[in-house]
Parts: C-alpha cells; sequence; structure tokens
C-alpha cells in the first residue's frame, strides 16, 4: 500500500506513540505532585482549618476550642463544611491548573 514504505506512516506512528509515552510519564509525575500538594481550607476566621491535597483527601481539620459550644453543634457543623469547601475550592483551581497541558485527560478521562 501506499505511504507505508520508508518514510511511510510507520514513522510518525512510532513518534505518536512516544509523545503519548511521554505525555502519560508527565502526567503520573503532576498526578504524584498533586497528591503530596498541601491546600489549607478555613472557615470562622480560622477557627476551623483542613488540611487536604489537591486531590481533596482530607488529611487533617483543626478546631479552635474557644469556638466549641456545646449548645450549638449546628454552627460547628456548618463552620468544618465551610473550611471543607473552601479547600475543595482552593484544591480544584490547583487542579485545573496543573492539569491543563492535559487537556483535561487527568483521572479515569485519560490515557491512563
Amino acid at each position: 500500500m501506499a505511504g507505508y514504505g520508508r518514510g511511510g506512516m510507520g514513522g510518525g506512528m512510532q513518534n505518536l506513540m512516544k509523545q503519548a509515552q511521554k505525555m502519560q510519564e508527565e502526567m503520573a509525575e503532576t498526578e504524584k505532585l498533586l497528591d503530596d500538594w498541601e491546600i489549607v481550607g478555613t472557615s470562622g476566621g480560622e477557627a476551623v482549618v483542613v488540611y487536604m491535597n489537591a486531590k481533596k483527601i482530607i488529611d487533617g481539620i483543626e478546631i479552635d476550642k474557644s469556638i466549641i459550644d456545646p449548645e450549638d453543634e449546628e454552627m460547628l457543623e456548618d463552620l468544618v463544611m465551610a473550611a471543607i469547601l473552601d479547600g475543595y475550592k482552593k484544591a480544584d483551581e490547583v487542579y485545573k491548573e496543573k492539569m491543563a497541558k492535559f487537556g483535561g485527560m487527568g483521572g479515569m478521562g485519560g490515557l491512563m
């Protein structure tokens, strides 16, 4: 068939495969970076602080004891949720920024 001899599509396909492999390696490095990136979500003037990575995996919560009111559990629950949502918003920003170069192919929809 025409186009498959020397200098035909075979070389182009090999180059494409190398590029795909390089992109996979870069994506894996970026995924690792996102695992290690510390995001801090806060609420109530930092009375509640939530620590997570850029993939939204929470690994710690700090609560200022002065805001704990046994008579108002709902307020504390709201502050914890607000801190988590603040962290999620920041994590989304970091994730989008770091994964933008892969054209939205990160995670399950990507090459990996």
